[in-house]
């Protein structure tokens, strides 16, 4: 498990800040998170707390938990509360527990911690750990919760105004279309279809009539016959 000391906050050197992001220790990210300002390596919260938070076994969104020092855990851990799923489980937000990628002092946020003690008092954890994807096997012993005085940055407000609804314009009906032409149209139209009409009769010539009478007749087939010898 990481050393968790205060003093070694974000430092790396300036090659690697080339290249790695800045590696974060529990203290500073806890902190931040709950609005509890307490400085110094975790281990040492909970004494600090005295007289200057309300300390207590049991968790609250906001609160941190203090873990004690425990196997290669040396200078403890800190972890804010970020949800309370039973009275068993919560969802923790802290820094530099699970290496990721390789790198510890990486920042997780909202991973299950489960509640093993006997007698749910909260004394004894489990904790999500990254590498494996699932709960630790350790059972980490805790000190407690300290209580924040300030409401924390990851609090989701209770009530959010809905967002008015845009007012979408309706089109205009279209104009209804007139099947009937326009006067301008049926003179025009008029006009045109008149010239035609007026050409083709200047064209045309008169119908010969029929001679009715003998003379005519004979008339006619005296000239016929006339034009009949020319071509003879």
């Amino acid at each position: 498990m990481p050393l968790l000391a205060d003093s070694a906050e974000a430092r790396v050197s300036v090659s690697q800040s080339r290249e790695l992001p800045p590696y974060l220790q529990c203290v500073p990210y806890a902190r931040e998170v709950s609005g509890i300002s307490i400085y110094g390596d975790a281990y040492t919260w909970w004494k600090q707390a005295k007289g200057k938070f309300k300390r207590g076994n049991r968790p609250k969104v906001g609160a941190v938990m203090a873990f004690q020092p425990h196997g290669n855990m040396r200078l403890g851990h800190v972890a804010a509360v970020s949800k309370i799923v039973n009275s068993r489980t919560v969802l923790l937000r802290h820094s530099n527990w699970s290496p990721i990628n390789g790198r510890r002092g990486q920042i997780e946020n909202d991973v299950r911690a489960v509640d093993v003690s006997p007698n749910n008092d909260w004394s004894q954890v489990r904790v999500w750990y990254h590498p494996i994807q699932a709960l630790g096997k350790t059972a980490w012993p805790i000190h407690g919760f300290i209580y924040s005085d300030k409401a924390p940055k990851f609090e989701t407000p209770s009530f959010v105004a809905p967002k008015p609804r845009m007012q979408i314009a309706s089109a205009p009906a279209p104009k209804p279309v007139s099947r009937a032409p326009s006067q301008a149209f049926a003179s025009a139209f008029a006009n045109i279809s008149a010239k035609p009409a007026q050409k083709a009769a200047s064209r045309r010539q008169p119908l010969r009539t029929v001679p009715k009478t003998r003379v005519e007749r004979r008339n006619a087939d005296d000239r016929v016959s006339a034009a009949v010898s020319l071509y003879d």
